[in-house]
């Protein structure tokens, strides 16, 4: 007989499973599942039930396996709550967003930064960007610096741009530009992250304990939103080794309960830096070490192009308002190739950023690559967002055994811009083409790129499910996908994709008790109502981490 922590009763499990087998009651023994069971309660002859033991009665509720993020940037998300809020809505127009900032500028100190973040030019009254003559008005005296929604661009103003020393005669960075007004004048507006960087690293850093502290109350949204394991998408690449440092930290004192993994930006990676001369082995070794296993390597990140709403995306055909664009690829062919290949040589999986058709196809030539000449079996390599992959490109993508992350809130929140800016409709209505890699049974997550979109994996889910855009219409129905593929598409795929399905991703005897609770089936409701389903509870390790208070203790 079997003594456990805790029992789960009268609950609705889907258990995700290769079955999709459904359950009433559950066990947890040293945080793990150690039994599952058809009847409300478990058999008495199996558990032996002490005066420590917890049971928990769910009433009904549905108990699903945690929820996997393979991607997003939390630690920014968390850095990026107390500053300016320049996003649509509550702005409507440039004018409000000013006004914000002047109200910043009013209660800052002499020559302080301000920084804002989640402007979208094209739902602004203005249909433009802000430019540095928009801050100037309200912000001659303090640098100000405001990203876009997209994370691909950003906004100086005067101050900003002399302290990085940027004129009207620089030069154009690799991988970005600086915009520039019809007289050639530089307007603020900074193309890419190489572009922005310029000003960025005149930011004053945050302390490790910020970030530590930054870490600490995202957490408390992404658990309240049922996620249980969690992957930071750029780790490194704004504050270096202390960034990383901030996640061991944040893991060891618990302010992050999580499982995280971490995609280790690639400039970290070079020779010559931090961790140049390591192996993925050694690295993902020193993260558990230190993080007493709650930090593991994800695999070494790579940017191939930017953003379709910001026309950075490399498209194989001109953008449809502006047929002179292409977008641009990152890096040239030959030299992305060679680093692929010495980093799939060191042990690493490559993850890389791609959103137009042309960088997907650059990606995947550096991946055939990387594998002709270094053959490697099971190696889970991915590709991020592929908001416009062909069928041929998800045909390449299977002979050659590469993954996906979808990122699927493109087709709400910027899917009617796609039909009639960006890609029109014949393109658009294709965005996440969720449809055509189940056909071709590959392997891919969703995720929420948060803070580019709320964090929820619910609202992703019901995405894929609904392809309903921000105007209520839908875009590529043909493309929606299943609710029990969406599910596990931020469950099991994702454990699979992060090499860990052994311990997570569905609820089975011996994984890890990662557990979020619903107040409604999602397989069982009007499908258009998913994204509103409350999330009761949220468990790791067997161990609430949210909303113990929801649920009835007997």
């Amino acid at each position: 007989m079997n003594t456990v922590e805790l029992i789960i009763i009268n609950a609705n499990i889907l258990t995700l499973d290769k079955q999709n087998k459904r359950a009433r009651s559950l066990a947890v023994k040293d945080g793990r599942i150690s039994g599952i069971w058809p009847e409300n309660r478990p058999p008495t002859s199996e558990v032996n039930v002490t005066s420590s033991t917890e049971v928990i009665d769910l009433a009904g509720a549905t108990l699903l396996p945690g929820f996997i993020d393979t991607h997003n940037h939390i630690l920014s998300y968390g850095l990026m709550k107390d500053k300016v809020n320049c996003s649509t809505p509550p702005n409507r127009a440039i004018a409000d967003i000013v006004e914000l900032i002047d109200c910043y500028v009013k209660k800052a100190s002499k020559g302080a930064w301000i920084e804002g973040y989640g402007y979208d030019d094209t739902l602004l009254e203005d249909h433009r960007h802000p430019t540095r003559d928009d801050l100037d008005k309200v912000s001659p005296n303090h640098p100000v610096f405001i990203r876009h929604i997209s994370g691909h661009l950003g906004v100086a103003n005067s101050q900003a741009l002399q302290l990085a020393n940027l004129t009207d005669d620089s030069s154009d960075p690799k991988g970005g530009h600086l915009g520039r007004d019809s007289n050639g004048r530089l307007n603020g507006v900074l193309y890419e992250p190489n572009a922005m960087k310029l000003v960025r690293k005149h930011i004053p850093e945050p302390t490790k304990e910020q970030m530590v502290s930054a870490l600490g109350s995202a957490s408390k949204d992404y658990l309240a939103q049922g996620i249980t394991t969690n992957s930071d998408a750029n780790a490194g690449a704004n504050f270096g080794l202390k960034e990383i440092e901030a996640h061991i930290e944040a893991a060891v004192q618990g302010v992050n309960p999580m499982h995280t993994r971490l995609m280790v930006s690639y400039d970290n990676l070079k020779e010559g830096q931090l961790f140049g001369g390591y192996s993925a082995e050694r690295l993902n070794q020193e993260l558990e070490e230190r993080s007493k296993g709650r930090v593991k390597l994800d695999s070494a990140k790579f940017f191939q192009d930017g953003s379709i709403q910001g026309m950075t995306g490399a498209l194989r055909k001109p953008y449809n308002n502006e047929p002179s664009i292409t977008g641009n690829l990152i890096h040239d062919q030959g030299t992305f190739q060679e680093d692929i290949l010495a980093l799939h040589k060191r042990g690493f999986r490559i993850t890389t950023h791609g959103n137009g058709d042309r960088a997907i196809g650059s990606i995947l030539d550096a991946y055939e690559y990387a594998l002709t000449k270094h053959p490697t079996v099971d190696h889970r390599h991915r590709i991020e967002h592929l908001q416009t992959a062909t069928t041929e490109d998800l045909d390449r993508m299977k002979n050659l055994q590469v993954a996906g992350s979808f990122f699927i809130n493109h087709v709400y929140y910027w899917g009617d811009r796609h039909e009639r800016l960006y890609l029109g409709p014949d393109r658009a209505r294709r965005i996440s083409p969720l449809k055509d890699a189940i056909d071709r049974d590959l392997l891919f997550t969703l995720h929420s790129d948060c803070p580019v979109t709320p964090i929820s994996p619910l609202f992703s889910v019901w995405v894929a499910v609904n392809r309903i855009t921000r105007e209520g219409r839908v875009l590529g129905p043909e493309q929606r996908c299943d609710v029990i593929t969406a599910l596990k598409s931020m469950t099991i795929y994702g454990a699979i994709l992060n090499f860990d399905e052994q311990n997570s991703g569905s609820i089975e005897v011996g994984k890890r008790a990662d557990f979020t609770v619903l107040e409604e089936d999602p397989t069982n409701i009007d499908p258009k109502d998913i994204k509103d389903i409350k999330v009761l509870s949220t468990f790791i390790d067997g161990l609430p981490v949210y909303g113990q208070q929801k649920i009835a203790t007997t």
